[in-house]
């Protein structure tokens, strides 16, 4: 585990009296996207209510199985061999989330991965709200040609050094979540802050092995095969908007995601969504950060009146995707 403080700069002297007093930005690295995939890195900087840097903290996590997609995180089993487990950094991890608005880029994913690693050590993860830069980005009405971390780094001017490794990810979030934290402040605009509900399901099946991992070339055998075998529940039709998923809806992806596009599939149709690589007037739901674009799919959804909503929005639908009707 790695620490280190920071002094904190000076700030403006008028800020809004409803924002947050603390902040801490999260990024973890996981084995995957699904219930019964583990933490394998952690990182979090702590910031004031000005979004100054107060210290920041780092571990990693052995995730008692499979590391997952090491040709994304670069984790190998040796790696994390002799890591602590999660129940291990519970507490430290938990003063340093105490009292404060979780912000991570994409951050029900963050926070739906946290709040199962705590569930499993039979805890509670003291985090009340959340804040999704990629929904603060869409406030603040960003330019940026997608929503990817290093999309909004580089508006901001903040140098990436090791995408996808959790401390350089959150410093990276960090220092561009302050820009973003003081226009939102100096335009009065009021951040979208969500409430963290703590969760209790998760599933610990059999992890797939793969063997002992290195940084070579992508291995294929870690997740499902690419052609998915047929969804088992039928089409219930679109999806409304105020409602929850249905297994059966069939679900289409356009354009960039913050998260492997391969790993969101595989979740939803863990779900039991069906997964369409094209859109007809059967689609349930198009998932895309970027509803303006002229892309294929996303004027055919025009086109047919298909729903849209953003990744952060269907990562919310899928924690309470409703069962298919008994035929």
């Amino acid at each position: 585990m790695l620490e280190d403080r920071t002094p904190t700069a000076s700030s403006p002297t008028e800020w809004p009296a409803a924002y947050p007093r603390g902040y801490a930005v999260v990024d973890v690295e996981t084995t995957g996207l699904a219930r019964d995939d583990r933490i394998i890195s952690a990182a979090v900087y702590r910031l004031d209510a000005r979004g100054e840097v107060e210290d920041h903290w780092y571990t990693l996590v052995n995730p008692e199985r499979d590391p997952g997609p090491v040709w994304i995180h670069g984790l190998t089993s040796e790696a994390l061999e002799g890591a602590p487990l999660f129940r291990d950094v519970a507490q430290e991890f938990a003063d340093r989330l105490d009292g404060r608005v979780l912000v991570a880029h994409n951050a029900v994913f963050d926070w739906q991965m946290i709040a199962r690693e705590y569930a499993r050590a039979k805890r509670e993860a003291p985090v009340r709200q959340r804040l999704c830069t990629i929904a603060l980005a869409k406030e603040l009405a960003l330019p940026l040609p997608n929503h990817k971390l290093e999309s909004l780094a580089a508006h901001f001017g903040v140098v990436q050094r090791r995408a996808h490794h959790a401390l350089d990810d959150a410093r990276v979030l960090a220092e561009a979540f302050r820009p973003s934290l003081r226009a939102a402040a100096a335009g009065g605009v009021r951040l979208p802050l969500h409430e963290c509900r703590p969760l209790t399901e998760w599933q610990d099946r059999p992890a797939p092995r793969v063997g002992q991992q290195a940084g070579g070339p992508r291995p294929t055998s870690w997740r499902p095969a690419r052609k998915r075998p047929a969804c088992p529940h039928p089409n219930p039709g679109r999806y409304e908007d105020g409602k929850r998923l249905k297994q059966g809806m069939r679900i289409a992806f356009s354009g960039d995601t913050s998260v492997e596009r391969e790993l969101l599939e595989d979740r939803a149709t863990e779900a039991g969504l069906h997964v369409a690589t094209s859109i007809s007037r059967l689609t349930s739901l198009l998932v895309t950060n970027d509803p303006d674009s002229g892309t294929s799919k996303v004027v055919k959804a025009r086109q047919f009146g298909t729903p849209v909503v953003d990744e952060a929005a269907f990562g919310q639908l899928l924690r309470d995707v409703e069962p298919a009707a008994p035929r």
